[in-house]
């Protein structure tokens, strides 16, 4: 199980680490930029989670693998787009993006639930879902407000509700048949909901004041 659990978090943070480093090229960082942002997308909604269950410090620190990867990813990104122009074609750039984020939050977010399964003796519901949502969009909120943008999760398609419901799901499954159908379900509904809502954009409802400067 703890394999399992492994490649998870391998290919989400893989997954994290692209998007974060895509979004700080499309911001035109230097390649520092883009580790940064590539390990804060990648690292920062499990460090959130972690302080949030009082696991201190916080896994990635003593436990570095991730962060480590993370930091080749990013690097890895930077230099195929730095000596390939084909790449940096806006509607490529877009897709690897929505593919890589889809993928890194179903990932984190049935890591968060984990999380919360296996540092705490009686995990409630609520607990789970906090643990879920924070570890998935943690990260991409942090880099967000590095690159200047509002977060993604407050205004763009259905982001972290797809979470929420991934987390439920994972939650229940979790209790009623086990963790491992439990975690690969929790990840597909994410992305499954997060690219549906991408291709038929579904939004939140919002408020359109008029006349505001």
């Amino acid at each position: 199980m703890d394999s399992v659990f492994f490649v998870l978090e391998f290919i989400g943070t893989i997954a994290f680490a692209i998007s974060g480093a895509m979004l700080a090229i499309k911001s035109k960082m230097d390649v520092f930029g883009v580790c940064a942002l590539g390990v804060t997308t990648a690292v920062g909604g499990g460090i959130i989670r972690d302080i949030l269950l009082g696991v201190t410090p916080p896994t990635c620190f003593t436990e570095p693998v991730f962060l480590l990867l993370a930091i080749g990813t990013a690097l890895l990104t930077f230099t195929i787009f730095y000596h390939n122009p084909f790449a940096h074609k806006r509607k490529i750039t877009d897709v690897i993006m929505l593919i890589a984020d889809s993928v890194g939050l179903g990932v984190f977010t049935v890591i968060g639930v984990k999380a919360c399964f296996y540092t705490t003796q009686n995990p409630q519901l609520f607990l789970a879902l906090c643990s879920g949502v924070i570890t998935g969009v943690g990260g991409g909120v942090m880099r967000d407000v590095m690159a200047k943008n509002t977060p993604y999760i407050f205004v763009k398609h259905f982001y972290a509700c797809s979470s929420i419901i991934g987390a439920l799901f994972s939650y229940v499954i979790w209790v009623l048949i086990n963790e491992l159908v439990a975690m690969i379900l929790g990840v597909i509904i994410v992305v499954i909901l997060r690219i549906l809502a991408a291709r038929f954009h579904w939004k939140l409802p919002k408020v359109h004041l008029k006349n505001v400067k």
